[in-house]
C-alpha cells in the first residue's frame, strides 16, 4: 500500500492548524497559482493565491516559496502559542515567488525566528536584497527593517545541503535560465521533492539536477510547464501536465501533485486535467488551497 494518505478534501484554509501537529510528515498548499494571483468567480475550487507550501516533519516547519498564500498561512500562525521557528525556501527572486513576504505576519512579531534561504537572482542579487528591494518605495510603503522577528538569511548555491536534526533538505539547479532550484526534503525512509520551475526543453545538466531531487520520492510537487495558448490548442491540457508526468515516470515516483496553475486555468479546465493526468498517471492529484497530504501512514 502507498504510503502517501490525503486527508478529506479541504478548500477552507481557515481550517485548525492545530491539526497537522500530530502527523509526522505532513504538506499543505496555501497558494497553489503561478505568475500571478488569480481571484475570480472561475477559481475559487483550487484557489487564486500564488504559489506557498507549507511541510511539518518531526516538529519542523518549512515553508516553500513565499506568494500571496503565505499571508494565509501566517496569518492561521497567529493562533499558535509563541515563540515560532521555521525555515523559508524559495526557488527563484521573481515576483510570484516572494510577493507575499511583505505580508507575513508572523514576522512582524519580535519573538519569533526565521531562517530564509534562496540563491542569487539572475541579476546577482541575493535572496536578502530581492526581499528587501520589493519592500522599498515606490513598490511597498514599509522596508524590511519593520519586520520585528529574527530573521537569518542564509544563500545557497546548488548542491547545498541543509541539515535539520534528522531532517535533511538537498538542492539542485532545475532552471538554469532562471537560475531556480528545486528540494528533496528527507525525513528517515520518507521524502518529498520539490520541483516547480520544471520546463519541456530542460538541457542534460537540468534533467541530472531533477533526477537527483526526484528518484524514487514519495511525493513530488511538480509544476506544469508554460505553453502559449492558442484557439487551436486551448483546450490540450496536456500541453500542460505532460512535462511532469514523464518526470514523475522517469523518476520512478510513487506520488505526484501537479501544482502552480496558469492564470487562465479556470476550475473546469483544471478538472478535465485532473482527469487526463490521472488517466496516464493514476497516483497524480491536481493541488487545491487547503489541501493536506500525509507521506506516513
Amino acid at each position: 500500500m502507498s504510503k502517501f494518505q490525503p486527508f478529506p478534501h479541504k478548500s477552507d484554509v481557515t481550517e485548525e492548524p492545530t491539526q497537522l501537529q500530530h502527523q509526522a510528515f505532513v504538506v499543505r498548499f496555501w497558494g497553489v497559482r503561478g505568475l500571478i494571483p488569480t481571484p475570480t468567480s472561475n477559481t475559487t475550487r483550487y484557489g487564486g493565491n500564488t504559489i506557498c507550501v507549507e511541510i511539518q516533519v518531526n516538529g519542523k516547519r518549512l515553508i516553500f516559496d513565499g506568494g500571496t498564500g503565505l499571508r494565509i498561512l501566517g496569518q492561521s500562525w497567529l493562533e499558535l502559542q509563541s515563540p515560532l521557528e521555521a525555515h523559508l525556501f524559495f526557488t527563484n527572486s521573481q515576483s510570484n515567488r516572494i510577493q507575499g513576504f511583505p505580508f507575513f505576519a508572523p514576522a512582524f512579531l519580535p519573538e519569533n525566528c526565521f531562517h530564509v534561504y534562496g540563491t542569487a537572482a539572475t541579476n546577482g542579487a541575493s535572496i536578502k536584497q530581492s526581499l528587501c528591494d520589493q519592500m522599498l518605495q515606490p513598490h511597498f510603503p514599509y522596508p524590511l527593517q519593520v519586520m520585528q522577528s529574527e530573521l537569518q538569511f542564509h544563500n545557497l548555491t546548488p548542491g547545498m545541503v541543509v541539515k535539520l536534526d534528522d531532517v535533511k533538505i538537498t538542492t539542485a539547479l532545475i532552471n538554469r535560465p532562471q537560475k531556480s532550484i528545486g528540494y528533496r526534503v528527507i525525513w528517515r525512509e520518507y521524502s518529498i521533492a520539490y520541483v516547480t520551475d520544471l520546463h519541456k526543453n530542460a538541457d542534460e545538466s537540468d534533467r541530472e539536477g531533477i533526477a537527483q531531487l526526484t528518484k524514487g520520492v514519495d511525493l513530488l510537487i511538480a509544476n506544469t510547464t508554460y505553453t502559449p495558448l492558442t484557439r487551436q490548442n486551448h483546450h490540450d491540457s496536456n500541453l500542460h501536465w505532460q512535462t511532469a508526468v514523464d518526470f514523475a515516470y522517469t523518476n520512478a515516483v510513487r506520488q505526484l501533485v501537479i501544482s502552480y496553475h496558469k492564470p487562465d486555468d479556470h476550475d473546469d479546465f483544471l478538472d478535465q486535467m485532473q482527469i487526463e493526468v490521472k488517466s496516464v498517471f493514476p497516483k497524480a492529484i491536481l493541488a487545491h488551497e487547503g489541501l493536506i497530504l500525509s507521506v506516513v501512514q
